[in-house]
């Protein structure tokens, strides 16, 4: 149909289909049970592919961790991390001197440029019960004269991230955390200074969008330019994030 709202339909595989300049997209989401005293799972890892577990085994993976999950030392260059901790913890440190824990709704923007070693690792904080995590993770592309940037490394809190509210004429709510870019008078914080997302001509947004359940009919939502207007779920809650820019092809 002509004036069909929906663009385009894919499938959210590991990662996720992304359009230029974002390189990457990966939702993880993992059951995590009880921690231990070294911060990795209390139960067994017998029968694990230590140090390459990608495979959800009683709910949850080590990614490349051997006693607490995560992703130990590995470098980046010429592209920024951008990593949203939706639930439990990220302890951070790297080639910069940094190093930090953050969680519970903060994000990390981190511009590779020239070069930069990280380690990223989910701490098993709580003994008593389970620990629950969730982050995506998007990488973005510099443009070709920032490739060889000095590195730099920014915390944006949990508290300091705008949220926009939404309700449309059947009352249903939508909640709109904006990590990058703006609706309305409504402004994220302010992007790292090589990223594409700097240049507000480029109208790169990274938000993350909480909608209520809905029962009949489409689900209305303002949105920027090449995003579709109208989006349909019947979860009993849904969250996932929007990345999106006005760049076509851009250089690598």
């Amino acid at each position: 149909m002509a004036d069909d709202p929906v663009l385009k339909i894919a499938a959210l595989g590991f990662p996720w289909e992304t359009s230029d300049p974002f390189l990457f997209c990966v939702h993880h989401e993992d059951f995590y049970p009880k921690g231990n005293d070294q911060m990795g799972p209390s139960v067994s890892l017998a029968g694990r592919n230590l140090g390459n577990d990608f495979m959800v085994k009683d709910g949850f993976r080590m990614y490349h961790g051997t006693s607490v999950p995560g992703f130990p030392a590995h470098p980046h260059r010429g592209f920024e991390t951008v990593t949203i901790a939706r639930k439990g913890f990220v302890d951070h440190s790297d080639s910069l001197g940094a190093a930090g824990r953050f969680g519970q709704g903060d994000v990390q923007w981190m511009t590779a440029g020239k070069g930069v070693q990280h380690c990223e690792m989910f701490p098993l904080l709580n003994r008593e019960r389970e620990n629950p995590f969730e982050i995506f993770q998007i990488w973005l592309n510099l443009p070709r004269s920032k490739k060889m940037a000095e590195p730099h490394f920014a915390m944006l809190w949990a508290e300091n991230i705008p949220t926009y509210l939404y309700e449309d004429s059947q009352k249903l709510v939508t909640e709109v955390n904006l990590v990058a870019g703006h609706i309305g008078d409504i402004v994220a914080p302010s992007p790292a200074p090589d990223s594409w997302a700097a240049d507000l001509a480029n109208e790169v947004a990274i938000w993350t969008i909480k909608c209520s359940p809905m029962h009949n009919g489409p689900y209305q939502l303002l949105r920027p330019k090449l995003i579709a207007d109208f989006i349909s779920t019947k979860a009993s809650r849904c969250r996932w994030p929007v990345i999106n820019s006005s760049l076509i092809n851009s250089p690598n």
